[in-house]
């Protein structure tokens, strides 16, 4: 199942675009008390990632206008490095910024499938926050129906588990219906909040939140589809979805073009067993063209990483003599089997 993700500021309310002629002085919170500055790419662990610019994180606490402009000059047209980017980092063209809250705990809450159960399920924890990703055994776990969602049991079961009074437990039970709710009608793979956070005062605020959706379900979602954006590195992706193939970037330098996700599956697995590096996975399906065809090299000849092309088709049905107007200098491979 492909998936697209929103980046958190659509769940927020002011993020600064890239570039810094944006006054980031008009930006909510910069002005008294302290703000929070997020650095919006597509990938988690950013508060203890690092950037290639001055070494921070990709979640800083700012004071002031002035501190708020010295590091969104570090931060936008930088690369973030972490733990769920490729090596060299994502790059980050937009901030998300918010006014700071004085926290008293932290909870973890999302809602995805359970594909061995074949369900749904409510992933808790009272230790959220950047730490989640070091203590994934500690999730409780909460399966539920989709048409039932969150019930009373359930409810009772959380409460008992984190120790919410009967106040607290209110407004989470409000919050994890919504949840279901939004989950079940925007088709969506997972609704991540974190951190979910119970305040000094005794408010329970979301402050960061995720959103998956599925892409098969694009033509059901139109709001959600003029909300994504591409960035660069995702727009070949991106191209190549609207021409039916399915495109991912890898971080080798050997381009694949394949029939049938199976077979591009079991053909980067070879190649990567005898010493290879794959620069991507190419399914061209079963319908592809000379048009589609041409685009799919055309993709991998503008990867400046590509050194060589390895073309694996199977049944012989493909016009593979759409290689000879690429005008390509990169060495090609080329296996078709015929049944």
């Amino acid at each position: 199942m492909l998936y697209t993700t929103l980046v958190s500021f659509w769940s927020g309310d002011d993020w600064i675009p890239g570039g810094l002629s944006e006054p980031l002085f008009n930006a909510k919170g910069t002005s008294g008390a302290p703000s929070v500055m997020k650095a919006q790419i597509l990938a988690g662990g950013r508060g203890k990632g690092k950037y290639n610019s001055d070494g921070k994180g990709g979640v800083r606490i700012v004071d002031s206008p002035d501190e708020a402009f010295e590091n969104a000059s570090n931060m936008l047209g930088y690369s973030l490095v972490t733990k769920q980017t490729p090596p060299d980092g994502l790059p980050v063209n937009k901030l998300y910024i918010y006014k700071s809250v004085d926290i008293a705990q932290e909870f973890y809450v999302a809602i995805t499938f359970d594909r061995a159960r074949y369900k749904p399920v409510l992933l808790m924890s009272d230790d959220g926050g950047v730490n989640i990703e070091s203590n994934v055994n500690q999730l409780q776990r909460f399966w539920f129906n989709l048409s039932t969602g969150i019930t009373p049991e359930i409810a009772a079961y959380i409460e008992a588990q984190f120790g919410f009074s009967d106040d607290d437990m209110g407004m989470v039970t409000h919050i994890l219906r919504q949840l279901v709710k939004l989950f079940r009608e925007k088709d969506a793979t997972l609704l991540e909040l974190n951190p979910f956070v119970r305040t000094t005062e005794g408010s329970l605020i979301c402050i960061d939140a995720k959103f998956n959706f599925d892409d098969s379900a694009k033509f059901r979602q139109p709001e959600l589809v003029s909300l994504v954006e591409h960035s660069a590195e995702e727009k070949d992706e991106y191209e190549a979805s609207q021409l039916g193939l399915s495109y991912i970037r890898l971080d080798g330098n050997i381009g694949v073009i394949v029939n049938g996700a199976g077979l591009a599956m079991a053909t980067n697995d070879l190649v990567t067993l005898y010493g290879g590096n794959c620069a991507n996975f190419l399914d061209i399906g079963g319908g592809a063209t000379k048009e589609t065809l041409s685009k799919a090299f055309s993709i991998l000849q503008g990867d400046s990483r590509t050194k060589a092309l390895f073309i694996n088709i199977y049944g012989g049905r493909k016009r593979t003599r759409a290689a000879r107007f690429t005008g390509s200098l990169v060495p090609r491979v080329i296996f078709i089997h015929v049944k």
